[in-house]
């Protein structure tokens, strides 16, 4: 006998029904699960679009300590409380609805009279708030843009859960208390969860006199349709996370290569769920006889199987290919099958139906956001100023940026060479200061890989115009960069004291670090950096010339009296110093001038650092476009023509997505773009001359000699860095007090830097040993 699970509305068009030959209508409950997020402390410096991510040039340490308004600071709690209790009570109500699904009920019969129906209110109660977050988000940024960070330094040194390591090693990194926390909230979420919907199923079951067989067959349905349940939760996080220049990540300071680890986690527990889900009903069906017949149904009403046949294959082949061995040997595989995405989300909304999929649209909604800015401002050819070959195997490109685009020394950017590849994007951190000059910004580039080999063979092939060289380049660079994405607030500069640890070409973000710290001693503005210890790991003592990239001596010739900086370097695969040592090396350094730039540009605008007002209003503009497109489609189409069936009712509401983001949202992109142009003219009129000044030479001087950085610098030959020993000197130098530590390396050199952190922070037992706080800069993709 047939049996059919069903939920009918007051409006005979719209209904939840599932389908299933055994599942009698008495057995439906259905059910909702959120993972709760983990807890990250969204109390973090912001900057409007007026101000660098690096506090104001003009302000003085004098003004920059003076205490906010009260009403201010009022305004400033509310709006973060207001979000807050947004989050807690979005995530308790989600994580709890399993023991509570009467209000789900009790929401849609209050809710679904508008014209939204029940897509509407299932949209309103799982998506809104996230969106809600993100709209006061920008509030939250635009009026309350810098935080003293001299103020957050603490009379005493104190752990922080964000910042302390509590695993090293294993499948995971190196993983914070915070993270280890949230880790810990997500597997116990999961196992409570299906816990309690087995033993739920397992008493619906117990009451139904049918067959023990079909009752098996049932069990297996159910339980894969909770598994699918969760999974569809899982997924609304996994899309928040990998967002370049997300508001929420911005809100909450984390930069956008820490998010990718939580993606790559979320990830791997989503298709594990998907994958659990689509193997329990194939298990079934098998048994039954009719696994054919099912995975290529495609019903009207209920879940459409075909569909979600095509997007678990789609996602099991991005899958297996992102796996670290996969990945790490066939990256571009890795690269190219993870567009599957597209494919991946159109067909679970085809699966599922409109109101199914509305649970998850405002994380997905975010991320196309996301892209389709991304998109338009990778869209602009970039000025090369410079571009520079070294023998020790680096490249360094400098790129032009307009003024307004503001960034600090722990930022990165996406390059793309098209010469090179049309579709590949490659993650570089910067490695010059914002106060190096605000026309222009610099990556290096370690030669590794087919890609790097041939960018480097494109810029040897110019002709040096220094030696009358033809005055047409043989071959073009057209480069267009992404970003710069990073750290909301200079978290290296809220400590007193500093332990820079680098492997190789992890040295680059380091030597921003170090010429902003000089920049803002000499400028008298705000910085807290006093006591520095730079470790610099190098296989070859020809990779030490990197670190005449920060010309201290000119920056700020006297900062031995004001700034502790210790640079111990070491070179291990050298037992001593090579014959060449000392010896000035020749750059290969080709400058572009403005005749071989086709379209004279420079970086885009259209990053969420640039403007905040025009940030703000795509992403709202964007979502009400969104609402009152499918309101429209509700009215006149689905409703007027009685479209029922779920699948293309879930490929309505994908299109109106999609339309809202690239229409409405398209139309402030390009008020932002003019307004952008205008502005950049108006500068150029009023500061030709600094302008053209600004970027004369690359930032690497290579006859630099021993003058600068390079004075304090210790090599040590033959030998790695004893960790121990170092940190132990270096806390009983400062005494009790916090200390931040930066690693950019191997994940090798990131376990050694967090088990030695680990280790001085438990056994600090002496009264003045100091607290180490772990801080990684690895882009790992």
């Amino acid at each position: 006998m047939p049996h059919v699970l069903s939920w009918k509305q007051k409006n005979p068009n719209i209904s939840i029904f599932y389908s299933s030959e055994l599942l009698p209508t008495s057995a439906f409950h259905f059910s909702i699960s959120l993972v709760p997020t983990s807890k990250v402390p969204m109390a973090q410096n912001h900057n409007s679009q007026e101000q660098p991510l690096l506090l104001s040039g003009n302000s003085k340490r004098a003004n920059f300590s003076e205490k906010s308004p009260w009403f201010l600071s009022l305004a400033k709690w509310t709006l973060k409380c207001l979000m807050w209790v947004i989050l807690i009570i979005w995530v308790c109500a989600i994580f709890f609805f399993c023991i509570g699904r009467d209000i789900l009920q009790k929401w849609i019969k209050a809710t679904q009279g508008t014209i939204f129906g029940i897509t509407g209110s299932i949209f309103l109660g799982f998506s809104a708030p996230i969106l809600i977050i993100a709209f006061l988000a920008f509030i939250y940024i635009s009026a309350f843009p810098g935080d003293d960070f001299e103020k957050k330094k603490s009379k005493f040194p104190r752990f922080r859960l964000w910042t302390f390591p509590v695993l090293v090693d294993g499948p995971f990194g190196v993983v914070s208390a915070t993270e280890f926390i949230g880790i810990v909230l997500f597997i116990v979420y999961v196992l409570w969860t299906m816990t309690y919907y087995t033993v739920e199923n397992t008493e619906i079951l117990s009451k139904e006199f049918i067959p023990s067989k079909e009752k098996s067959f049932l069990m297996l349905e159910l339980t894969g349709l909770r598994l699918g349940l969760i999974g569809l939760f899982c997924m609304v996080f996994l899309f928040l996370p990998v967002a370049r220049g997300s508001i929420l990540l911005r809100l909450i300071d984390i930069p956008f290569e820490h998010a990718t680890r939580y993606h790559v986690w979320l990830g791997h527990l989503t298709m594990f769920l998907f994958t659990l889900h689509g193997l329990f009903y194939m298990i079934s069906w098998g048994l039954q006889g009719i696994l054919l017949k099912k995975m290529l149904e495609w019903a009207d009403i209920g879940v459409a199987n075909l569909p979600g046949v095509i997007s678990l294959s789609a996602g099991l082949l991005m899958w297996v290919t992102s796996l670290h061995p996969v990945r790490k040997k066939q990256f571009e595989l890795f690269f190219y099958t993870h567009q599957l995405y597209v494919v991946f989300v159109v067909f679970l909304a085809l699966h599922v139906g409109d109101f199914v999929f509305s649970m998850v649209a405002g994380a997905v909604f975010l991320f196309m956001l996301d892209r389709f800015l991304r998109f338009c401002q990778s869209r602009t050819k970039v000025d090369l100023l410079s571009a520079s070959c070294r023998p020790c195997g680096t490249i360094e490109l400098t790129f032009s940026k307009p003024a307004n685009l503001h960034y600090n020394a722990l930022s990165f950017t996406f390059v793309q060479v098209r010469e090179l590849s049309w579709l590949q994007w490659h993650p570089f951190s910067v490695s010059s200061s914002p106060l190096d000059g605000k026309n222009h910004i610099s990556v290096l580039i370690k030669v590794l890989g087919s890609w790097t080999d041939k960018l480097r063979d494109i810029i040897r092939s110019y002709p040096d115009q220094s030696k009358g060289g033809s005055h047409l380049p043989p071959s073009r660079i057209t480069a267009s960069v992404e970003g710069p994405y990073g750290h909301e607030s200079p978290y290296h500069l809220m400590y007193e004291n500093l332990i820079l640890v680098a492997g190789g070409i992890g040295i680059s973000p380091f030597l921003a670090i170090l010429s902003d710290i000089l920049h803002r001693v000499q400028e008298e503005k705000p910085c807290l950096p006093k006591n520095i210890l730079v470790i610099w790991a190098v296989k070859k003592s020809k990779e030490l010339s990197l670190l005449s990239a920060v010309d201290a001596q000119s920056t700020f010739p006297s900062f031995f009296e004001r700034l502790d900086l210790d640079i111990q370097t070491f070179v291990t695969q050298q037992t001593e110093p090579s014959l060449e040592e000392g010896k000035i090396e020749q750059t290969e350094t080709v400058s572009f001038p403005s005749i071989f730039m086709k379209h004279g540009s420079h970086m885009s605008s259209l990053v969420g650092t640039g403007n905040n007002l025009f940030g703000g209003l795509y992403v709202v503009l964007s979502t009400l476009g969104f609402i009152v497109l499918f309101g429209f489609v509700q009215v006149y189409y689905i409703e007027k023509f009685g479209i029922y069936q779920w699948w293309y009712r879930g490929l309505l509401y994908t299109a109106c997505m999609v339309a809202g983001v690239v229409f409405f949202g398209g139309v402030v992109i390009i008020l932002w773009h003019f307004f952008e142009e205008r502005r950049e003219k108006h500068e150029k009129l009023g500061a030709s001359n600094e302008n053209s000044n600004d970027v004369a030479e690359p930032v690497l001087n290579c006859e630099m000699g021993q003058t600068g950085l390079a004075s304090v610098q210790t090599v040590n030959y033959g030998c790695r860095p004893n960790f121990e020993e170092l940190f132990t000197n270096f806390s009983d130098k400062v005494g009790s007090a916090d200390i931040g530590v930066l690693v950019c390396g191997p994940p090798a050199l990131q376990c050694s830097v967090a088990k030695e952190c680990r280790s001085q922070n438990l056994q600090r037992g002496r009264k003045n040993h100091a607290i180490f706080h772990f801080n990684s800069h690895s882009f790992d993709l």
